[in-house]
């Protein structure tokens, strides 16, 4: 597979790894009382915190899994990554979604290229692999480079938001596909910050503590649409 087309299979919404069941937190925010008005300033400011993390753990995944230049995939330096991001992860609930959808990025690279070590090192780590860590190694199995395992990241993230958005909210979805654009600076500073982190101790810890006590709030709701 090419890597131009392994990021569009990352970067589709239609991928089936369940994230049509996350709204990257919105729902919990509209229903704390967080106006629709403030969605795109939601949306970037997830980006700098929640986004940063992430993208640079799918980095250092990325790496770890053999990355651009085809290097030894090292199982200790993707465990390392995968424990540093459940440490900057506080919240229970997110933790689980995450997990959720790491599981399904473990299938589809289970099912595309079985026999990779880097498939078997994500593996080793738990039925529950954080979504970044496994999407950094299914980005180096499929031939994506780092730069582009980041941007999809961050993509995914704001996606997400514009998705949820449109059930959630009195959106127009013209509206909600400038908002991802209107995110394109912020996207790119977000890369080069995680393509400068060097190894896992050095992962960024940016925190969004609302977001986070949102989430917690949430997993009691007896009525919702998305499960964070």
């Amino acid at each position: 597979m090419t890597s131009g087309l392994g990021s569009l299979l990352l970067a589709d919404a239609r991928l089936p790894v369940g994230g049509h069941t996350y709204s990257a937190g919105l729902e919990p925010a509209l229903i704390a009382g967080m106006p629709a008005e403030l969605i795109p300033a939601y949306m970037t400011a997830r980006l700098r915190t929640v986004g940063l993390v992430e993208a640079a753990a799918s980095v250092l995944a990325h790496r770890a899994a053999g990355g651009d230049g085809g290097a030894p995939v090292d199982p200790r330096a993707l465990e390392a990554v995968h424990e540093e991001l459940l440490a900057r992860s506080p919240s229970d609930p997110l933790r689980e979604v995450s997990g959720m959808l790491g599981r399904g990025l473990v299938r589809l690279a289970a099912r595309l290229r079985p026999d990779h070590p880097a498939v078997a090192a994500l593996h080793a780590l738990g039925r529950a692999p954080q979504r970044p860590v496994a999407l950094g190694v299914v980005a180096a199995v499929i031939g994506a480079g780092e730069a582009e395992t980041a941007r999809v990241s961050l993509y995914d993230d704001a996606q997400s938001v514009a998705s949820a958005a449109l059930k959630l909210a009195p959106v127009d979805p013209v509206d909600a596909a400038g908002w991802v654009l209107s995110t394109g600076d912020v996207m790119t500073s977000v890369v080069a910050e995680a393509l400068a982190v060097r190894d896992a101790a050095d992962l960024p810890a940016p925190t969004a503590p609302q977001i986070e006590g949102w989430s917690l709030e949430h997993r009691n709701k007896t009525r919702r649409i998305f499960i964070a």
